[in-house]
């Protein structure tokens, strides 16, 4: 059987939109680029999706579904902002109520989808939600810890370079947090969590490093660690430059000098601290923005399952 592929969309054509864009291009086995949308007729992605012979418009979704490939479109990934999202898929479900949406926006309309964590349960899903790039390079860990021992806080620290940062992203900090802490709960099993970006403005720029803290019960350090390492592993098979910066460390807390965790109250158990490093493909964008990168491997890792899927039971 000749190999197939379903045709996907794209809408936002700034940074992450246009390395979304090139990934599929270059290594997507069940998608195909059917057309780019944006709403600035100048921008660089639209210009670059035309050179590459893939259909434009720079009229937004109404646009999209002007195109004579809207016909085919099985997917829609939204690069936009957590509100032109929740207007995207409204009007998309208007024409193809049943369109699969790939969110990577703060909007969570959907459930969250972590691939690692999560993604066979949400397959079916007409919309789910990225989370954030925080969300996707920390709360692997947090799930991590969660499978050996009851998490009870997971805290993520999200540091990228300032010039990775789009206007997208800094319109989206307020959401970013909301929407990183509920799916530290959420998907990664915490019963309190709590999210916080930095926008590092060093030159030159550096690479997106994640910090995450979680508090739960005392369990065998060597199985968390473990644990820890295995999601490692199966984080960077999609996306490359996810690494380990160094060991996983961990404290005791004792129960007479107990932690006092805002939101949580007194603590005693065990901490575990691990340090991560996302360096990015430099697909479009260079190295440093792993931040940007992270959300369109996860992204392209979620439609490029689901569409296999798609296609298994067409021929089933």
């Amino acid at each position: 059987m000749a190999s197939e592929k379903l045709k996907a969309a794209i809408i936002g054509s700034g940074n992450i939109g246009t390395d979304l864009m090139i990934k599929i291009l270059r290594n997507a086995k069940h998608l195909e680029m059917g057309a780019m949308v944006g709403i600035d007729p100048a921008s660089d992605g639209l210009a670059r999706a035309a050179r590459l012979g893939v259909a434009t418009t720079h009229e937004g979704v109404e646009g999209l579904t002007r195109l004579p490939v809207f016909g085919d479109i099985d997917f829609v990934f939204d690069a936009t902002s957590a509100g032109a999202h929740v207007k995207n898929d409204a009007f998309l479900r208007t024409l193809k109520p049943g369109i699969r949406v790939i969110d990577l926006t703060p909007a969570a309309i959907g459930p969250y989808c972590v691939p690692v964590v999560n993604l066979a349960a949400q397959l079916d899903a007409l919309n789910v939600n990225m989370v954030t790039c925080g969300g996707q390079a920390t709360i692997p860990v947090v799930a991590a810890v969660s499978k050996v021992a009851k998490v009870h806080y997971g805290e993520i620290v999200a540091s990228i370079s300032s010039k990775s940062a789009g206007p997208g992203t800094r319109a989206n900090i307020d959401e970013f947090t909301e929407t990183t802490s509920k799916a530290i709960e959420v998907v990664g099993g915490a019963v309190k969590g709590k999210a916080i970006i930095v926008l590092n403005p060093a030159e030159p720029p550096v690479m997106m490093r994640d910090t995450v803290y979680t508090l739960s019960d005392l369990a065998d350090l060597d199985r968390i660690e473990a644990s820890i390492e295995e999601t490692v592993r199966a984080v960077n098979a999609y996306v490359p430059g996810y690494r380990l910066k160094q060991k996983v460390q961990f404290d005791e807390i004792p129960a007479n000098v107990p932690l006092n965790v805002p939101g949580l109250g007194r603590f005693s158990g065990l901490k575990t601290s691990v340090f991560i490093e996302v360096e990015g493909a430099a697909h479009y964008l260079p190295a440093y923005a792993g931040n940007l990168d992270i959300m369109t491997s996860a992204a392209l890792a979620t439609a490029e399952r689901m569409a296999q899927s798609l296609l298994q039971g067409a021929h089933a």
